[in-house]
């Protein structure tokens, strides 16, 4: 038996064997394949095979800061977010380093900025709505078709022109000025070019519908929620936004047919 052993052990036999290193490209066929199955957290454990025996490449770089963003986003615990957000921050910056001028790059770090955002204080927030400005707009500007982008770009419009008093003082005094250029019509513009680009994207749907009711634009919120209402969720986020698309919807005829009574019953 020990001759048996030894003579395996000169051979390169299987005592002594190694495993095999998966092949990048394969890990990365494996990864957007996972993805498109929608199993999130497979995918990125691909892709952090990939940076493993790669950490420069960049798909796995900017992949990896997307798909933790959208992991920690599902938790309610403040701590696994920070975690999964600071994960993505730091993705997206190595993504940024390898390739300074990607689209992908860009959006993958305005978008973990404004997420790791929303655990930060009243100024960590406008901080990093004011560095994540040139991120989305280049993100847009290199892949202008790209719905994911637009949605981004048009939320922060939407957030930055609907800063309080408070907000934009701090914004003036503290920060160098407000981040220029934000309005609401540009993000009801960025917001309809996602829906327009990705129509069958429930959230997108959602929020164009938000911006145009808080807008005051009734009639084509409705054309939008009812859209919506005629897509199958396939996700528990779609899910979630069908349901308040449902609800807007429902709320948003009650208050038409409202409006059309008193309409009618001051004609009569």
């Amino acid at each position: 038996m020990l001759l048996t052993v030894g003579v395996e052990l000169a051979a390169g036999g299987p005592a002594f064997s190694q495993p095999a290193v998966p092949d990048i490209s394969k890990l990365l066929a494996d990864a957007r394949s996972l993805q498109q199955q929608y199993k999130e957290s497979e995918a990125l454990a691909k892709y952090e095979q990939v940076l493993k025996q790669a950490p420069g490449h960049y798909e796995a770089l900017w992949q990896a800061s997307v798909l933790s963003v959208h992991i920690g986003s599902r938790y309610t615990d403040e701590t696994r977010k920070a975690a999964y957000f600071a994960a993505a921050r730091l993705y997206s910056t190595r993504a940024l380093v390898v390739k300074s001028e990607g689209a992908e790059s860009n959006y993958a770090e305005a978008l973990a900025l404004v997420n790791q955002a929303t655990l930060l204080s009243s100024r960590g927030r406008l901080v990093a709505y004011k560095e994540m400005k040139p991120f989305v707009f280049k993100a847009v500007d290199k892949a202008p078709k790209w719905a994911d982008a637009w949605q981004l770009l048009g939320r922060w419009h939407y957030r930055v022109d609907h800063y309080n008093l408070l907000e934009r003082f701090y914004s003036q005094v503290f920060l160098g000025g407000m981040p220029g250029s934000a309005s609401t019509p540009k993000a009801i513009e960025a917001l309809s070019k996602a829906h327009e680009l990705e129509p069958k994207k429930i959230q997108f749907c959602y929020d164009l519908a938000r911006v145009y009711l808080n807008h005051g634009q009734r009639t084509r919120a409705s054309s939008v929620l009812q859209e919506a209402a005629q897509l199958t969720p396939v996700t528990s986020e779609e899910l979630e936004m069908s349901r308040r698309c449902r609800v807007m919807l429902i709320q948003l005829n009650k208050k038409m047919l409202k409006q059309l009574h008193h309409k009618v019953k001051k004609t009569l």
